[in-house]
């Protein structure tokens, strides 16, 4: 199989009933989808238009199909229309708050959990179960994406949390402090350039997570020096991320032709250098740590 092989991305519209409007969705298949008879697990993310490539300024933009195809993603990646000017606070914030309004992200995880996900697990070749299924998002995605962990842990097991407004209200601390315990997985993202609350709100929900969780090993927090709050971060941040809640290493480009050769080594009844062995062991136990 060739290294370069690319990813698909289809782009389909769906209704949302709770919300009264269609959503455009963007579908992102791994490069093996189409031969290959296994199930693959799905991050669904919000402000799909900035995700997939569509934003109206390459500066908003995440390229992720670009890094999709050099992490050759082992993933299915579901991007949802934001709702625009007009509604993207209302759909992506679960609380209001007294300046900026919102507080119906309700009625779009409605929209997520009972049509979108069936439609997506109907028509894809998915891993349908919650350790299988991360929600992922940047600024009010974050806030919504760690709220939907906590809120339907059944459905979601994983949440990639960049820059999360927690700011936006009190409530979501609240929420937290009454859930007993947290099963699912948390990657938390921020940069010390963000305002003046974004590391110190993070490093408090840190806290009252890791009061909740059974195992360390369940939250990842990674705080980048001079990192702002826009997309320039969000997608420098994307891979380390990615591969972190799907729990899979991916190889670098070199480390793939090293294996490549490793096999010509073997198949040539050559020897393969206890230097190189000790490469890839070395990386695979950064992985599972």
């Amino acid at each position: 199989m060739k290294l370069q092989e690319k990813g698909t991305v289809e782009e389909i519209t769906l209704h949302a009933t709770t919300l009264g409007r269609d959503k455009t969705i963007w579908v992102y298949l791994p490069y093996d989808y189409a031969n290959a008879a296994k199930h693959y697990p799905v991050i669904y993310m919000h402000d799909g238009q900035h995700v997939f490539n569509r934003a109206d300024s390459p500066k908003h933009d995440w390229f992720l199909e670009d890094k999709l195809n050099v992490l050759h993603s082992e993933a299915i990646i579901v991007g949802i229309e934001h709702g625009g000017s007009t509604h993207r606070l209302d759909e992506l914030t679960p609380y209001k708050n007294e300046k900026h309004g919102g507080g119906h992200a309700d009625d779009y995880l409605d929209f997520l959990v009972n049509e979108l996900k069936p439609y997506v697990d109907g028509h894809y070749k998915t891993l349908t179960d919650a350790p299988n299924t991360t929600i992922f998002g940047s600024s009010v995605g974050g806030l919504i994406s760690f709220y939907a962990l906590l809120k339907f842990p059944d459905v979601y097991g994983n949440a990639g949390v960049f820059s999360p407004s927690f700011w936006y209200s009190e409530e979501i601390f609240e929420l937290i402090k009454s859930v007993d315990s947290i099963s699912g997985r948390i990657y938390l993202m921020a940069g010390d350039h963000e305002s003046k609350d974004m590391v110190p709100d993070l490093e408090r929900m840190e806290k009252l997570i890791l009061e909740r969780i059974a195992k360390p090993t369940q939250l990842h927090k990674k705080i980048v020096a001079g990192g702002h709050h826009n997309e320039k971060l969000w997608r420098h941040e994307f891979a380390d991320a990615y591969k972190w809640l799907i729990g899979v290493y991916i190889l670098s480009e070199d480390e793939r032709k090293a294996i490549a050769e490793a096999k010509n080594d073997i198949a040539s009844g050559n020897t393969i250098s206890n230097e190189d062995v000790n490469h890839f062991f070395d990386k695979w136990l950064k992985n599972e740590s």
